[in-house]
């Protein structure tokens, strides 16, 4: 898959299928935006999906405008999803102000834009002023097919990425996983830390997140780790390790069963499957080591009644 910054990089030669939007958070319904997109193949359009390099403000948390998966860990997504490009737009003042019209007529001037698939909701141009009723007619006035697939839903309830947002806040991660498609997930880079669970029997790893990655709950998860394509078990602690330190610093710390391998300086995938149980602060190294086993135990008892 490509990755392009500027529409102007690309050959308009070529007819495109394209779809739009922020997917911050790359759930269930946006997988069926790009299944549809992937049919339009066959018919000799390459695929296109167009995203931008922020979301706008009104989808991300106002207080800490944490996203749900980071632009690298989007770019790694999309791309096992097997479509041709990924057009990431800069999110200027100039493109916020572009007119729908004229957002929809440079898509097909750029990109030779032949067929377009989008959702019932999906707003586009100044103000979000363009809609699915405006995308009716100027498929007919511009040439391209237009493809509206209706919200997914779960339970009674449209899967979105605020209704994730939720869960994931809450440490449901059970339901996060069920409105994903996939268990929620941390990817970074695995980072020396202070050694504590070496000490304790419980060595660690330690991840640094993306800074606008969203975290859940300070506790600890059931998570699986994927290193260098092996997937292992392990628990995890998304927290500040208040029993050794007052520091509010918050730390990805993961204990990964059976394994004792060294994996400094590789990239990790950290997939949260449950929360066990808040972080704690014990009264010396000894009781949280106690903890630590009754945790791991959880974490077996988990896989293995997944078999």
């Amino acid at each position: 898959m490509q990755e392009i910054f500027d529409l102007n990089n690309i050959d308009p030669g070529f007819p495109s299928a394209v779809t739009i939007g922020k997917f911050d958070g790359v759930h269930r319904g946006h997988e069926l935006l790009t299944a549809y997109l992937a049919k339009k193949r066959n018919e000799g359009c390459r695929t296109i999906l167009v995203t931008f390099d922020v979301p706008p403000k009104s989808v991300i948390d106002k207080e800490d405008k944490k996203t749900l998966v980071s632009g690298e860990e989007r770019r790694h997504m999309f791309e096992n999803l097997g479509l041709d490009i990924m057009v990431v737009l800069p999110f200027t003042k100039e493109l916020c102000e572009t007119e729908p019209e004229d957002f929809i007529r440079m898509l097909t001037d750029k990109l030779c834009m032949k067929h377009l698939v989008c959702g019932t909701d999906f707003r586009f141009g100044h103000k979000g002023r363009g809609d699915v009723s405006l995308l009716e007619k100027l498929s007919e006035q511009y040439g391209f097919g237009l493809s509206v697939i209706p919200k997914l839903k779960e339970g009674e309830e449209d899967i979105s990425s605020s209704r994730i947002r939720q869960c994931i806040s809450e440490g449901k991660m059970e339901e996060a996983r069920e409105l994903l498609g996939y268990p929620y997930f941390i990817w970074g880079e695995v980072v020396h830390g202070q050694h504590i669970g070496t000490g304790i029997g419980a060595p660690t790893i330690n991840l640094q997140p993306p800074e606008d990655k969203l975290l859940p709950p300070k506790g600890v998860y059931v998570t699986e780790v994927e290193i260098e394509g092996r997937a292992y078990h392990g628990i995890t602690n998304v927290g500040t390790r208040p029993t050794f330190t007052d520091e509010n610093i918050m730390t990805v710390e993961t204990h990964i069963l059976d394994f004792k391998r060294d994996v400094y300086e590789n990239y990790a995938t950290i997939s949260f499957f449950k929360y066990i149980r808040p972080e704690m602060k014990f009264e010396n190294a000894k009781d949280l080591s106690e903890q630590v086993k009754r945790d791991k135990q959880e974490a077996f008892s988990y896989f293995n009644d997944q078999k």
